[in-house]
């Protein structure tokens, strides 16, 4: 219950109780002060009036605010599915390039560790042929040295032989 019609229950209510005389009719006193409760309950009403046409207006307000925002949301949503349309070509061809660099990179991946693995494999092959390859030049080397001692050493040999074959075919 809105606080006017309330006021203007009580106003009515003490009306009603003290206000009849023995007469039967309303003093002065009472007659003013059913004036001032009258004059009250019609300001009271008239700023409840106020009240409620001030309320309609911001009401009204509000409700063109929200419909001016509902329609700014609809303009935007459009343009967004505008520009998605406008991207959409463009973000499928990036994205299958960014599968296949991944797919890329995955299969990179392996194969660079095998060839990182290969490679120290060479080295350590390389490093051992070269030891091998050094050890044999120096084997021959050593061998070429002996052989050469060897035939200096049957040379003589064969030289001293052929002195005392000398000497025996002499002596005879």
């Amino acid at each position: 219950m809105c606080l006017v019609c309330r006021n203007r229950d009580k106003m009515q209510k003490m009306k009603n109780l003290g206000s009849v005389g023995s007469s039967g009719r309303l003093s002065t006193e009472e007659h003013e002060d059913e004036e001032v409760s009258k004059l009250a309950i019609s300001s009271f009403q008239a700023k409840e009036e106020e009240i409620e046409r001030k309320k309609m207006e911001v009401k009204e307000r509000v409700e063109l605010q929200l419909g001016r925002a509902e329609e700014e949301t609809r303009r935007l949503s459009h343009i967004w599915e505008e520009l998605e349309v406008m991207e959409d070509p463009l973000r499928k061809e990036v994205a299958m390039v960014r599968k296949k660099i991944d797919l890329a990179i995955k299969d990179l991946k392996p194969l660079g560790q095998n060839y990182q693995k290969k490679e120290k494999e060479y080295k350590e092959a390389l490093e051992a042929f070269n030891e091998k390859n050094k050890e044999k030049a120096h084997l021959v080397a050593s061998l070429i040295e002996l052989l050469t001692e060897s035939e200096r050493l049957r040379m003589k040999k064969l030289g001293d032989l052929c002195n005392t074959v000398e000497s025996l075919s002499l002596k005879q």
